[in-house]
């Protein structure tokens, strides 16, 4: 039997067996058979459960992650029921399977020991035992299918499914399918006529009302001399036309709200047109519907499964065509302006979902509501919010940003002055700096229960901030030089206690191409272990091709001396030096084979090493899959001559991407994983951020043109709405000089919804005071920030430490006071209101408080 089947695989590092497979590896050297005859084999994964496998089992050669999946309280074995063996064969027997429940979904301890007693019945299982405290449940099974408390027809998924929540107030009848928010009028499709006919006669008829006749811009024409503040609508008793009217407004259950006749206001107390939490962390759809009126609060809404009214896709439409076939489907064309589809608070995206001319799918009148996940960077393997890794992940990082050295600039809006700031920085503290945010990102790595996928891009944080103080970061005139590591390696590191050699300047260059040289075996040093490590001791001059791959030349040439392949081990030493020795290996090479030498009679894994040795990159690894690093490292370790600067190795593999020579720089989480979903990637879509910032390095004299792409969240993390990290990159890079730019402004905002969806106001303010002035847009700062202060007002009044950082960041006060009177005037509190209109100046609005709600009662009371 081949060696690479005789012991079982496992890829994923939550999956675990006892005996371990290092165990497994030492019990066959010793006794050999082992692996065909394991007593009491287990299999598990951490925080799910394991089985126990009775008797004797053969291991040899299975995938074991293939064949086992364990879910939220459920296991498979053998999903595949054609690739499964015989009862008694393999996998598919007796055993005793433990699962790990969650308690918290399940029913009271006394309750849960009948259904899963019930369950393993059902399912041909005998039950053992219930844990109430460890959740432990224990059953036996003769073979194997699916076990667990889900049923064989659901998928793993069903288990995570956000539950619907209950109506949180009294409420009309639901809808007829109890999930989906229909329209509520009858549209052209529903009555069989052609929607965009009747759109085109619609318009032709009533150019300036593409509403009921008596509305106009939302408003009913007999109070149209009201103000825009006063948004009038029929009373609940009105019926015909303003009952429809009142339905399809969204103005209904507005702030301000008067009857028709009278005038005069109905309630103090407004309801929102859009309930939500503002306190929520839940990803998914949200649980509550669009209010109609005040009375229809609590529809269970999620993710609408039924489409609205359809039309054929050969139907001509007013958004068919060429111009607009990518459109996503706008209610409005067909509703007026009885819907709107955009964001709301804290996360909260409508749509209609349906893009135009999409095969398969129609136009449609279902409005979806969910709640889009800004915080997933802070959730740990169980979906849940960890507080530390909030503070981790946002606030350390920018009170270290905050520490940093800045430039103040000055800029009026009207009468107020905001104080807009810039980062500056040297490059010759760029170590420090950059060690400072590793720091925070290994606290973050000691964090428990973190998802395999986290933990790869936490890590590959840690090396992009390596590499940008390794391109960009300078020395001093007269520091000392230590040599470090192994002699064969190129690295020369900056020591300013030991040594007393001066730098001189024209080696410079050379000392940033051995620091990078030693950040890209460092990089790569877990793949080659990791590749090593699943090879058998027997193929030694495999080791060493892996070994010559990550520049691991002192290991490679004691494999081949261990080997007593002395020769070779000669030859190793001397890799990558002298351009000399390459051409004596390629010209021996070339004898061979004009010579006409038989290559059959020599190792193929021999002629790599030569190959490598002579500079051939391609014909050594014309066959072997590698990464990106790996092969850019062997383009300047052993190709280019060791003198070669490196902004020219960089340019020269990307002449070769260019060509379709050398693998893509893809980003990490594609390259190295694990990921729950697979995305799609093709080549030259995006470049892994590391790959972008030697660009930048090697471009430094000329102007960067992918400065976009390389702050896109892609770039660098698989969740689209995390900015976190790469503002902070962004920034940094900019302060020492790097690039110059006033077009990332799409950096700078995503990063701002991705702190306000978290309820970090006072760091959005932050973030927005540290955009550029643009003279096109000298008011942007004031939208923005007042824009924040009044819709989050009640995060930010609330925490009293946020209020005070917005004040100390030098935001107007009149600013903060009249987003606290628009909101305490909201919720009824007139007092409140009138304080703070005061104190921000509108005398007007404070004057009509104060006759209206506070003079009448001052003067009955005789003050």
């Amino acid at each position: 039997m081949a060696v690479d089947a005789m012991f079982p695989v496992l890829r994923f590092s939550d999956y675990f067996t006892r005996p371990s497979v290092e165990e497994l590896v030492e019990r066959e050297a010793a006794d050999p058979g082992y692996c065909s005859r394991v007593p009491d084999f287990v299999v598990g994964r951490a925080r799910y459960g394991q089985v126990k496998f009775s008797g004797s089992t053969d291991v040899r050669g299975l995938d074991l992650n293939e064949i086992i999946k364990f879910g939220r309280h459920s296991v498979v074995v053998y999903r595949d029921e054609a690739g499964k063996p015989a009862v008694g064969h393999g996998l598919n027997k007796a055993a005793e399977v433990t699962l790990k429940l969650d308690l918290g979904t399940l029913p009271k301890p006394g309750l849960l020991v009948e259904l899963l007693r019930c369950r393993a019945k059902k399912q041909g299982a005998r039950f053992l035992s219930f844990n109430p405290v460890s959740g432990n449940w224990k059953f036996e099974v003769d073979h194997f299918s699916r076990f667990g408390l889900v049923d064989e027809e659901e998928d793993d998924v069903a288990m995570d499914e956000p539950v619907v929540r209950p109506p949180i107030a009294e409420a009309r009848d639901p809808p007829s399918n109890g999930h989906e928010l229909e329209l509520s009028h009858s549209l052209p499709a529903h009555l069989g006529l052609d929607p965009a006919k009747m759109q085109e006669m619609r318009m032709a008829l009533f150019p300036n009302d593409d509403e009921d006749e008596d509305m106009e811009d939302g408003f009913p024409s007999d109070r149209r001399h009201l103000s825009r503040e006063r948004m009038s609508v029929d009373s609940p008793n009105t019926s015909g036309k303003g009952q429809r009217m009142r339905s399809l407004s969204p103005l209904h259950g507005s702030s301000q709200k008067f009857g028709r006749r009278s005038g005069v206001l109905a309630r103090k107390e407004p309801h929102a047109l859009l309930e939500y939490n503002v306190n929520s962390t839940e990803v998914g759809p949200s649980s509550h519907g669009i209010l109609m009126s005040g009375k229809n609060k609590g529809f269970p809404v999620r993710m609408a499964k039924v489409e609205g009214f359809k039309l054929p896709a050969e139907q001509a439409t007013p958004v068919a065509g060429k111009v607009y076939s990518n459109c996503v489907v706008d209610a409005a064309l067909f509703m007026g302006r009885s819907f709107r589809v955009g964001w709301g608070p804290n996360g909260i995206l409508l749509h209609s979902g349906s893009p135009v001319n999409t095969p398969g799918t129609g136009l449609s009148s279902v409005i979806h509501i969910e709640k889009v996940a800004g915080d997933k960077v802070v959730r740990d393997e169980q979906n849940k919010v960890k507080e530390e890794l909030a503070e981790l992940c946002f606030s350390d990082p920018m009170d270290l940003h905050k520490r940093l050295d800045r430039e103040i600039l000055e800029t009026e809006s009207d009468s107020f002055k905001l104080k807009l700031q810039k980062v500056v920085a040297s490059r010759l503290v760029l170590p420090d700096i950059c060690r400072s945010y590793i720091d925070i990102i290994e606290r973050q790595l000691e964090i428990s229960d973190l998802s395999m996928s986290s933990r790869v891009l936490l890590m590959h944080q840690v090396t992009v901030w390596e590499l940008i103080r390794v391109l960009f970061s300078e020395r001093e005139a007269g520091n000392q030089l230590e040599f470090c590591g192994d002699e064969d390696q190129e690295g020369m590191i900056l020591d300013k206690k030991e040594g007393s050699v001066n730098i001189d300047p024209d080696a410079l260059p050379l000392v940033r191409r051995a620091d990078f040289s030693n950040w890209l075996q460092d990089s790569v040093c877990h793949r080659v272990q990791g590749e090593v490590g699943s090879l058998s001791d027997a193929r030694y001059l495999e080791h060493i091709v892996l070994h010559l791959t990550g520049r691991q030349l002192d290991t490679a040439t004691e494999i081949a001396a261990s080997k007593g392949d002395v020769r070779l081990a000669v030859l190793l030493s001397q890799a990558g030096g002298s351009m000399l020795n390459r051409s004596d290996v390629a010209q021996q090479l070339d004898l061979w084979k004009i010579n006409g030498l038989d290559f059959d009679y020599i190792e193929e894994d021999r002629l790599k090493i030569y190959e490598l040795l002579a500079g051939n990159i391609q014909s050594a690894l014309l066959d072997s899959p590698i990464d990106w690093k790996r092969y850019l490292g062997l383009i300047m370790w052993y190709q280019l001559s060791p003198d070669t600067s490196l902004d020219i190795i960089i340019r020269c593999y990307h002449q070769l991407l260019g060509e379709g020579k050398v693998p893509n720089p893809v980003p990490v989480y594609i390259d190295e994983g694990p990921l729950e979903d697979a995305l799609q990637w093709s080549p030259g879509d995006r470049f892994d951020i590391s790959f972008y910032l030697m660009l930048l390095h090697a471009n430094q004299d000329e102007k960067f043109g992918l400065l976009k792409t390389m702050f896109s969240a892609f770039s660098s993390s698989y969740d689209p709405m995390d900015y976190h990290m790469i503002w902070h990159q962004r920034s940094i890079l900019e302060a020492i000089g790097a690039f110059s730019t006033n077009d990332l402004h799409v950096l700078d905002l995503s990063f701002v919804h991705q702190l306000l969806c978290l309820g970090k106001c006072h760091w959005a303010i932050y973030v927005i005071l540290h955009m550029p002035h643009l003279d096109d847009a000298p008011y942007i700062h004031e939208k923005l920030i007042r824009e924040i202060l009044s819709q989050y007002c009640e995060i930010w009044s609330k925490d009293g430490a946020q209020r005070q950082y917005i004040a100390e960041l030098g935001i107007p006060a009149e600013w903060i006071h009249e987003a606290l009177a628009l909101y305490h005037e909201y919720y009824g509190d007139r007092q409140g209101a009138l304080g703070n209109y005061i104190q921000c100046g509108n005398w007007k609005k404070a004057h009509t408080i104060f006759m209206t709600s506070v003079a009448h009662s001052l003067f009955l009371s005789c003050k």
